[in-house]
């Protein structure tokens, strides 16, 4: 039997990486196996993924030797940042070049870089539209990665432009909330538009279906589980948790002003998915995530899935 190719991933204990992992572990084709690339292999969910198959190993995007090392025989490797630990944008495109230059010097074959557009593109910094972050941002969180696609253009690489995940619909309080009247609203600054969500775990089997897709080196692709207006989202979660849940549409405004942080870039980010709707249609692919992904989710099959997590204020 031909040997196993390596794909090694950044990440792997976390939404994307960790089930890109499974994936691999699950896959009944058994082309790949996973090296899961951790700042603690000591942690639980490093130890549950080792029970699993994989091989564990020590990495740090901070530490550029620990991913030269960790990303040596590889075939393929799983790149991906993790803004929302830090918060900082300028740290996240070093983390990004880190990493591309590391797969760069491993001679890694295939890399697909986790990524999302540079809205500075679209929406100018001296545009009043949206309030300018940090002086050099519109949305941070998309920004940052957008402008570290660069360094991917000297390795063979596959962009992978992600969306909204509805697991933050459980994990990052995104879900509905109690109003002063006892009812449960889910508020976005989305007015009538919809918007690409995924669950996170299709973007892993997602990318397992692009490793095995070599003609998509040098391309950018995008993933969607499904596009729904607010009004569709909080119809399914009502369903979901047998309780009524209303779309409540904010202005962009008034949710920059909630306070929590990163609130500003959130409002940011949900006025650009509102303002360019067709752009994210158009990258943002169901079909296309389908044809590397046959097992992906729609919005009621992941609320059948996890809707019961979702906690009911």
């Amino acid at each position: 039997m031909p040997e196993k190719k390596i794909i090694a991933v950044v990440g792997a204990t976390g939404a994307q990486g960790g089930g890109l992992v499974r994936a691999i572990l699950e896959d009944p084709s058994g082309e790949f196996t996973a090296r899961a690339i951790t700042r603690d292999p000591n942690s639980d969910k490093a130890k549950a993924l080792a029970k699993l198959g994989a091989e564990v190993v020590k990495g740090d995007v901070d530490d550029p030797e620990s991913l030269k090392k960790a990303f040596e025989g590889a075939y393929g490797a799983f790149c991906v940042t993790f803004f929302w630990n830090h918060y900082s944008p300028e740290r996240e495109t070093e983390n990004a070049k880190t990493q591309a230059e590391a797969t760069k010097a491993a001679g890694v074959k295939h890399v697909i870089w986790s990524t999302l557009e540079d809205t500075r593109k679209h929406v100018p910094l001296d545009d009043n539209r949206m309030p300018t972050i940090g002086g050099n941002y519109k949305v941070p969180h998309f920004d940052a990665k957008g402008q570290a696609d660069e360094f991917f253009k000297d390795v063979p690489a596959t962009l992978l432009l992600t969306t909204f995940f509805w697991d933050n619909f459980i994990h990052f309080g995104s879900g509905p909330a109690r109003g002063e009247d006892g009812n449960l609203y889910l508020t976005f600054p989305l007015a009538d538009k919809k918007m690409a969500g995924i669950a996170s775990e299709d973007i892993g089997r997602a990318a397992l279906g692009i490793f095995k897709r070599p003609d998509l080196i040098g391309k950018t692709v995008g993933v969607a589980g499904e596009h729904l207006t607010g009004e569709q989202m909080a119809k399914g979660i009502s369903k979901a948790i047998g309780q009524p849940v209303t779309y409540r549409a904010v202005e962009p405004d008034a949710y920059r002003a909630l306070g929590f942080p990163g609130a500003e870039d959130l409002g940011n980010m949900f006025q650009y998915y509102r303002d360019f709707e067709n752009h994210f249609g158009q990258t943002r692919d169901v079909d296309f995530a389908r044809s590397v992904n046959p097992k992906l989710l729609s919005f009621d099959q992941w609320l059948d899935k996890y809707g019961n997590q979702i906690r009911v204020p």
